[in-house]
């Protein structure tokens, strides 16, 4: 979907991103699809405010501050991303964390900046490596930023095989100790 030229893709990683995503998708004049992650319903809780409230679309939100490394996510696994920066603190490294929020158009701007100040990035995504927005991602920072690239853009990804069953769907899907190796690799590139 995110390949539709015009159409709009929106992915929250929580709660409250969820409900003031949803009302700007719903007040947007564009087509918007909302995709929201099973997984997210019940994984946490998170204080949502009853009053109305927006977050503009195509704009991306720094989840965490970090100076060593940016780590760029979308949807459940801007969830994964921030128990992987946890542990890489714990390690002495500071990782910034950018929850995408829109995966189409998606904001260039904040994942340009982050990388230019971090000179390190990695992209994680759910979906398998092969044509997913992660490559996108990538392609975007070696247009716009290889000057400030350190070591190469790794893709934190599931692999290239159909979807499992329910059953081993956790062996299959990135998780954080899987961020925290991939970062580690281009940290100490």
């Amino acid at each position: 979907m995110a390949q539709t030229p015009g159409l709009k893709v929106v992915i929250p990683s929580n709660p409250y991103d969820a409900k003031g995503l949803l009302i700007s998708a719903i007040r947007d004049n564009d087509p918007v699809v909302f995709l929201e992650h099973m997984k997210l319903y019940r994984s946490f809780r998170q204080d949502v405010p009853e009053e109305e409230y927006t977050i503009e679309l195509g704009k991306a939100d720094i989840k965490r501050e970090g100076k060593d490394i940016t780590i760029i996510a979308y949807g459940a696994m801007v969830q994964a991303s921030m128990k992987a920066a946890e542990e890489l603190a714990e390690a002495g490294f500071e990782a910034e964390v950018i929850d995408l929020m829109t995966v189409s158009p998606f904001d260039v701007e904040t994942v340009i900046a982050s990388v230019e100040k971090t000179n390190r990035a990695i992209v994680v995504q759910e979906a398998q490596k092969q044509a997913g927005i992660a490559s996108q991602i990538v392609a975007e920072i070696t247009e716009r930023a290889i000057l400030s690239l350190e070591a190469p853009v790794l893709r934190v990804t599931s692999p290239d095989t159909v979807y499992p069953f329910a059953a081993v769907e956790d062996a299959w899907l990135p998780n954080p100790a899987i961020i925290v190796e991939k970062a580690k690799e281009v940290i100490n590139f």
